[in-house]
């Protein structure tokens, strides 16, 4: 017979896809000592969307206590989630108990039959919710411990309050960790505000939802954003606030003085526009189209037009979009900026008088296109600017 000597542990959500097998084992408890361990892994519930958490507490092989906590979709295939958690009554190798869904409010009736399997556990019964009954018959579940459990359950927001650059958060992006239940008057005050919110990180998980925080993401003009959050610190609900990454990728980023490109404080935007517009014109062989600045994230949008050379008697016109952010390179100003310029994106279309030849702008040759005219638009810029390029492997500007 096994001694009645189990690991203190939690078992970590399988839907993590980590190997167990790679985890350090917790020392074993005290004899007579409460054993706490977790399942997070019960198939077959709400067409095996469900996202379960099974806490178990004993003494010896005795289970003394067992909480269900189920989160699942709505509906089928709906982005949306309810749950439920439920203390199960103990009787032999039976668990049952009832309770409702925290956001449906809909009657949750949990009947589960609990055997030992060898080193694992098997479950079988029923769990229904509302009117719609599920048949479990799960087979083969292990569990981990309660510290690598919570392990598995910390997560980074990515939230920065005070970066001491954007080299690793980006100057538009702003995190904001927010109470659940304070989220909706948050979110509805950001309404006529020059801000975009992200909406995937409006998604409520079932991490949120147990957390019971959620991270909302969104993206500002980089003069105004430093404001912005202190601001959002002060805003009831609010746990954490700072900057976050974004679209800054520092290989597509320069750094450069910051003298004769401001009027005071701001920048001149005029001025950045016409240069960098000249500068890319060169390094895609194109004319300057039009140039817009976003008042919401602080992009500038370049569009440029040329020749179309696949079929010159056609008289095609290609038009490339190229979008930019100039920034200080850290927060509370600096004497240098940055400037980051994303990949151009090119379309092709009929612009002569008369009928015009319907195109299909798809993927073939234009890939070798787009990362022949990619290959110079930083360089060209760096020249332009006199300014210098990230290395990497360095960590450094070069």
């Amino acid at each position: 017979m096994r001694a009645p000597l189990l690991l203190l542990t939690v078992l970590v959500a399988t839907s993590t896809g980590m190997a167990f097998g790679q985890m350090k084992l917790s020392p074993r408890a005290a004899p007579g000592a409460n054993d706490v361990r977790y399942f997070t892994a019960i198939d077959g519930l709400m067409d095996g969307s469900a996202d379960v958490v099974l806490k178990e507490t004993r003494q010896g092989k005795t289970l003394t206590s067992a909480t269900l906590d189920v989160c699942y979709p709505v509906a089928k295939g709906s982005d949306r989630k309810d749950r439920f958690v439920v203390n199960l009554a103990i009787n032999g190798q039976t668990l049952s108990g009832t309770t409702q869904s925290i956001g449906g409010k809909l009657p949750v009736t949990v009947k589960l039959t609990r055997k030992p399997a060898g080193e694992n556990f098997e479950f079988k019964g029923q769990i229904s919710v509302g009117q719609t009954v599920t048949e479990v018959n799960s087979t083969d579940n292990s569990d981990i411990s309660e510290r690598e459990f919570q392990e598995s359950q910390t997560s980074d927001d990515g939230i920065t309050p005070s970066p001491k650059d954007f080299t690793e958060v980006s100057p538009e992006a702003i995190g904001v960790r927010v109470k659940l239940d304070a989220a909706p008057d948050f979110l509805k005050s950001l309404k006529g505000q020059d801000v975009e919110v992200s909406l995937s990180s409006l998604a409520v998980t079932c991490d949120v939802l147990r957390a019971g925080e959620q991270t909302i993401t969104l993206s500002a003009d980089p003069d105004r954003a430093a404001a912005l959050i202190a601001k959002f610190k002060s805003v009831p609900g609010v746990i954490a606030t700072g900057w976050t990454t974004g679209i800054i990728e520092m290989d597509r980023t320069i750094r450069f003085s910051a003298t004769g490109w401001r009027d005071g404080d701001r920048l001149n935007k005029d001025k950045l526009a016409a240069a960098i517009a000249n500068a890319l014109a060169g390094a895609l062989s194109a004319k300057p189209a039009t140039s817009t600045w976003n008042s919401s994230n602080g992009k500038l949008k370049l569009t440029f037009k040329r020749a179309n050379e696949l079929y010159p008697a056609l008289d095609l016109t290609d038009t490339v979009e190229v979008t930019a952010l100039v920034a200080s390179e850290k927060p509370g100003g600096s004497d240098r900026l940055i400037l980051w310029v994303g990949s151009p994106v090119i379309s092709t279309a009929d612009e002569t008088s008369g009928p015009a030849l319907n195109l299909a702008n798809d993927s073939t040759g234009d890939e070798e296109g787009n990362q022949k005219d990619d290959n110079g638009t930083v360089d060209a810029l760096a020249k332009e600017f006199k300014g210098q390029r990230w290395d990497a492997d360095k960590s450094v500007w070069k």
